[in-house]
């Protein structure tokens, strides 16, 4: 028994040490912002970072920069659809974000740096007990997010008058590629779109290149693109 009880703390020891070299998990709000500004969460102390989404011809079609604080806000946030000729960029204010080119407030934040508002359109975003956004709520729409307990996001669901949009994330069993995933899109429980995504990692398990493929299920016959992510990370 002397032995057994001498053993004991030995595993204990090793099983916090084996603890410490978990992934780290993602915040509330790397995991909130990436849902709503569509790109890959990030692990870690991170200072800046941009993707890039490139075609199968290697032309840029969407590309997302953003500058975030010590403590994990995202200071700043630059949106760029080059397909659709689109984009903005956001700068924190206080308890907004506001618009970088007009300097009107867009965005209205609660506690420190989390999503709560955008007043102009009459959405606002719900929060649980840890900071996670699993809700959004406006005129015509609600939004619920779903997540993993370590803050990975598995996907939402959409609802607007008569039609429900689902889409569920399902990521690799190794805690370190999460961004190696598959996705499934449904309408109205009608698959319309397949998601297949698989990268290669820095020290922080965070992606630096991806292959990311699209299948349109929406379309006779279906359409398979295929798109590559570039990552640049800075990290604190």
């Amino acid at each position: 028994m002397k032995k057994l009880l001498l053993i004991l703390p030995v595993f204990s020891l090793l099983a916090a040490c084996d603890n410490s070299s978990l992934p780290v998990a993602f915040t509330p709000e790397m995991a909130s912002f990436s849902n709503e500004f569509d790109f890959d969460p990030l692990r870690g102390p991170v200072k800046d970072f941009s993707q890039t989404l490139m075609n199968e011809k290697g032309e840029v079609t969407k590309r997302v920069t953003a500058q975030l604080s010590q403590e994990g806000c995202f200071d700043l946030i630059e949106l760029h659809d080059v397909e659709s000729n689109t984009g903005a960029t956001l700068v924190l204010d206080a308890n907004y974000y506001l618009d970088g080119t007009t300097q009107e407030k867009r965005i209205l934040l609660q506690g420190k740096c989390q999503l709560a508002g955008m007043p102009s359109v009459g959405l606002t975003w719900d929060t649980d007990e840890n900071g996670f956004v699993i809700a959004a709520h406006g005129k015509a729409l609600t939004v619920d997010y779903h997540y993993d307990k370590e803050g990975y996001p598995l996907g939402k669901t959409s609802v607007g008058g008569d039609e429900t949009l689902k889409i569920v994330s399902t990521p690799s069993k190794d805690r370190r590629k999460k961004l190696d995933y598959t996705a499934i899109s449904t309408l109205n429980d009608k698959t319309i779109g397949n998601v297949a995504q698989t990268c290669d990692y820095d020290r922080h398990d965070n992606p630096l290149t991806c292959d990311l493929k699209i299948i349109d299920d929406n379309v006779t016959p279906p359409v398979t693109r295929h798109y590559t992510i570039k990552n640049s990370i800075d990290y604190y």
